[in-house]
């Protein structure tokens, strides 16, 4: 219950400036986010942005809270004094902790549960609106783009993936994404013909494991930028540690531990996106893709690609949580029919719930590998 403590004295004490005179509640607001995003000042952090730069993010949670019939957002400003105890909160070790049931709020584009970070160039200034150019990135050949590329540095530990599915041969089944870049869905650019604005990730970092293995797998996918209804719109997979997602084969001492480190480097430059991961116990690994045509990471074109990429596209880091462990059960291979209740606390004794721990977490301007 600790993890609330600080965010509770901190608007204790902003109520309390405010009944003063000779301050306004705009800058109790300024102070209050001043003092709780001050990494380097607080020596006792127990909030998320006392330890980690949440400047240029917001949270989505597989929350209701407000009961507005939508999943919760929690704004760059607010998340500044956020924490939640079961599904974002700084734990005893000062690592960022995203848990999330297979069972609960999700958004309307999705049957997949989360409590995931979003990036927002644009900060706490709402001048700019959330898909706008000014709030994303694009690649160096998107003439529109405002701000060119970028680059996001994770250290992370997967802590727990769902341990049941109701179809363990799909895909998805027992995985979580723990680190992304995500493409605006905007009809406006849909409009204009050129085949972009679907919305499609160029890249989504992969945690597996399967029940009885003692090791899970690390691996990337690459979603080919078409529309949704386009039959070669799919994810390509590419491995890192261990197998990909369609191996059932144990990766042995290839893989790597529920609770063992890693990290990952996602960096966009100009119009190539470089990726780096690394952790103790393995290789480095290393890819690279071009962003603006239809060339893959071993120099073949992908014929069925976009022969542009993501050339047209805004986009967005997004790092957490994002459970594939579907609790909807159809056709269709993202559907896993994985057990749940909607009781945080039933769900959990049942393992049917992801947990990462995230150790270091930082958004920087791209460079030139």
């Amino acid at each position: 219950m600790h993890v609330l403590s600080k965010a509770v004295l901190l608007t204790t004490s902003a109520l309390a400036l405010s009944s003063c005179g000779s301050t306004s509640p705009e800058k109790v607001e300024k102070k209050v986010t001043e003092v709780t995003s001050n990494v380097e000042k607080l020596s006792n952090p127990v909030i998320p942005a006392d330890k980690f730069d949440l400047s240029h993010w917001k949270i989505t949670l597989p929350l209701d809270a407000n009961d507005d019939g939508k999943i919760d957002e929690i704004s760059v400003r607010q998340i500044q004094r956020f924490a939640h105890p079961d599904f974002f909160y700084l734990n005893e070790d000062e690592e960022m902790v995203f848990t999330v049931p297979n069972k609960a709020k999700t958004t309307s584009g999705s049957s997949n549960t989360r409590s995931e970070l979003r990036q927002m160039i644009r900060g706490s200034n709402k001048k700019f609106k959330t898909h706008s150019p000014g709030n994303n990135f694009g690649i160096a050949a998107n003439p529109k783009a405002e701000h060119i590329g970028g680059k996001l540095n994770a250290s992370l530990k997967v802590n727990h993936v769902a341990l049941r599915a109701g179809h363990p041969d799909k895909r998805p089944a027992y995985s979580v994404v723990v680190g992304q870049i995500h493409a605006t869905k905007d009809k406006h650019i849909v409009a204009e013909g050129d085949g972009f604005g679907w919305g499609n990730e160029p890249i989504k970092i992969y945690y597996k494991k399967w029940p009885h293995h003692d090791k899970g797998s690390v691996f990337w996918n690459y979603e080919r930028n078409l529309e949704k209804t386009n039959p070669d719109r799919t994810d390509i997979a590419y491995p890192i540690w261990g197998n990909t997602w369609e191996n059932p084969a144990n990766p042995g001492d290839n893989g790597i531990a529920l609770g063992e480190e890693f990290s990952y480097e996602i960096n966009v430059h100009n119009n190539v996106m470089y990726l780096t991961f690394e952790t103790a116990n393995h290789e480095t690994v290393k890819y690279q893709i071009n962003l603006a045509d239809n060339t893959d990471v071993y120099g073949k074109p992908d014929t069925k690609d976009h022969p542009r990429g993501f050339e047209g596209d805004f986009m967005y880091f997004k790092a957490g949580a994002y459970n594939q462990c579907s609790t909807k059960d159809t056709e269709g291979d993202w559907y896993t029919a994985c057990p749940g209740t909607g009781q945080w606390e039933v769900d959990q004794a049942n393992g049917d719930y992801t947990s990462v721990a995230f150790t270091a977490l930082t958004l920087s301007e791209s460079t030139q590998p």
